[in-house]
């Protein structure tokens, strides 16, 4: 970000839930939430596949089960992601420095229908949305377009249609990768590299039946725990320092 701000550049998020939040976003943004009048940004995620399952059931869920998400077709890691909500922690990650915006300020609704991609709430009152059926065609094609639109191949919204759109905040008794990852932000350092590693390993031994569900949340934050930010982190030589470490801490859990 700070290469885009001393060049002049726009950086152009794909990812559903950014991108929805950039073009709700005011003409030349410049990362100064008070300044524009932004009082927070909502990012909604689906809530997975588990999002009404008893809580004391999910230590037995399959790889199978975890893969199945209702929304979108997506690869084995980043849909056990979305199950255990991780993967909306990371978009929170990356929210924040995408867009400049406080970790308080950075707001989770759970929105099944998946039909609202993101939100901006201003000072005055005034909440803008990006709405579409969900389809990355919709993001990739305004990046690709952009300042202008192009057709993307996709299904006009039928509002009509609708019977109605629910949302409602996430649980961290049921979603603890959520809290876990607002913590690594607060944390600050190389506590976001750190989680994203121990999650990557979780996951990867989760899927290969090597530990179960519930274990995924109990090794990101054992390791979180264990390896701390060492020095200053001002270089990718540091990140990838701090990424082995917190990959072998995990390895050796789940190993034991």
């Amino acid at each position: 970000m700070d290469e885009v701000k001393s060049n002049n550049a726009t950086l152009l998020p794909i990812d559903s839930e950014h991108n929805a939040i950039f073009q709700c976003l005011p003409a030349g943004y410049d990362h100064l939430p008070s300044r524009n009048g932004i009082d927070r940004i909502m990012l909604t995620a689906s809530g997975g596949p588990f999002l009404h399952r008893p809580v004391e059931t999910l230590s037995d869920v399959t790889p199978e089960q975890a893969v199945a998400h209702p929304k979108w077709v997506m690869g084995r890691k980043i849909s056990v992601d979305s199950a255990t909500m991780m993967n909306k922690g990371l978009e929170v990650i990356e929210a924040h420095w995408l867009f400049g915006m406080p970790a308080e300020k950075i707001e989770v609704l759970i929105h099944p229908q998946s039909i609202i991609h993101s939100l901006v709430a201003y000072v005055d009152g005034s909440i803008l949305a990006q709405l579409s059926n969900p389809d990355m065609r919709t993001p990739i094609a305004h990046a690709l377009a952009y300042p202008e639109r192009i057709h993307a191949g996709v299904m006009p919204l039928d509002l009509t249609k609708m019977e109605s759109m629910q949302f409602q905040r996430p649980d961290f008794v049921r979603f603890p990768c959520l809290k876990l990852a607002y913590d690594a932000l607060h944390a600050g350092g190389a506590t976001s590299a750190i989680l994203n590693a121990a999650n990557e390993v979780a996951v990867d031994a989760f899927l290969s039946k090597r530990i179960n569900f519930r274990q995924i949340d109990k090794i990101v934050e054992s390791v979180m725990n264990q390896v701390l930010t060492e020095g200053v982190v001002a270089d990718i030589e540091s990140i990838l320092m701090h990424d082995k470490k917190a990959r072998a801490f995990a390895s050796n859990l789940i190993g034991s």
